[in-house]
């Protein structure tokens, strides 16, 4: 446990400097943390490792203060008591000094046992899956990209992502919040990676997300995608098929990567290479293709996706593959009748 009631250590290494001793790495320090705050319940301990303000960007929005935070977290608790985060991978890049991104890959089983947001308790069990881009520097959270699978609850409630949307718009005492509401701090700048295999996997999500050709080679024939409402798709064809629903679904007028973290090969921890793409597609909806409604609105939608790579006949491809769109949200931006009036 972390003695928060004494004095901290901190790192004199230059690879955690400014974070508690106890934390071997960025790795370490996210899934220590995580696990006290949500397995451990000890969600006051947010205020230790949230900075005050910390921008925390949603697809649906965006809040500034650590007590967001905790009120967020509780309100989850409340609606699925017995949540657990299981964490299931984090692609970190960046350094103490500059400020660490970690994209820490989680699923979560829970229980529908309170009334919420997501309606009258169901006791429905739940899987759901999400994503966390987290700037963390001197042993705290300064900002936060978090991308949930929101479709996937739903769904597993008895409703859909378009009625839950409905929903939660009616709800709403104001319009839709802009997504970049909370900048990131001024001195931060999110990492690009220049390694070809993460380049070529950027540009080609871009191609399909709008529309353009690809050399689906880039993926394994084996492929495994595991997308929005916790659905997965197998091979080439399938996958492609995915992107291509959401490219019929927006007229396109920006495709903008975020970030690109790359982690090479580890033979001593048996990982293979590993990409989190963090993108933002824009653009006019058509009406037609995953978000099938009267076309009405611009639409900014906010992905995260992880990547595992392979190595056939000397190339590099996709092996399996995580793609982390909250399908309510959109379906928000897609109803939203005041977005005309903006």
């Amino acid at each position: 446990m972390n003695p928060l009631n004494t004095t901290p250590a901190y790192h004199t290494s230059a690879a955690m400097q400014g974070f508690h001793a106890e934390f071997k790495n960025l790795d370490d320090y996210i899934r220590v943390i995580t696990d006290r705050i949500w397995e451990g319940r000890q969600i006051e301990t947010i205020r230790d490792y949230y900075s005050d303000p910390c921008g925390v960007i949603t697809p649906a929005g965006a809040t500034t203060d650590v007590q967001s935070v905790i009120d967020g977290t509780k309100a989850t608790l409340a609606q699925f008591p017995d949540r657990r985060l299981l964490a299931e991978d984090v692609i970190e890049a960046g350094d103490a000094q500059t400020g660490f991104l970690s994209s820490h890959r989680i699923i979560s089983t829970m229980t529908h046992l309170g009334d919420g947001n997501f309606g009258k308790a169901t006791g429905k069990k739940i899987h759901v899956r999400t994503v966390a881009d987290c700037v963390c520097k001197d042993n705290r959270i300064v900002h936060e990209w978090l991308v949930r699978d929101q479709g996937a609850i739903a769904l597993a409630v008895g409703s859909t992502p378009q009625e839950m949307a409905k929903q939660w718009l009616a709800a709403r005492s104001k319009p839709l919040l802009p997504q970049r509401l909370s900048a990131a701090p001024i001195w931060w700048r999110n990492p690009m990676s220049n390694s070809p295999v993460a380049q070529s996997y950027a540009v080609s999500v871009g191609q399909m997300l709008t529309g353009k050709a690809v050399d689906i080679t880039l993926y394994d024939e084996a492929a495994c995608h595991m997308g929005p409402v916790n659905s997965t798709h197998y091979g080439r064809q399938e996958i492609q098929g995915f992107y291509a629903s959401i490219a019929r679904s927006i007229s396109a007028s920006s495709y903008e990567i975020e970030s690109i973290t790359f982690m090479p090969a580890s033979s001593s921890a048996g990982r293979p290479p590993r990409v989190a793409l963090r993108w933002r597609l824009k653009g006019q909806h058509t009406g037609v293709g995953r978000y099938s409604a009267e076309a009405r609105n611009q639409l900014d939608i906010l992905g995260i996706n992880h990547a595992e790579f392979v190595k056939i006949n000397n190339t590099w491809q996709v092996h399996r593959e995580w793609v982390l769109i909250d399908d309510v949200a959109v379906w928000m931006q897609v109803l939203d009748n005041t977005a005309s009036q903006k």
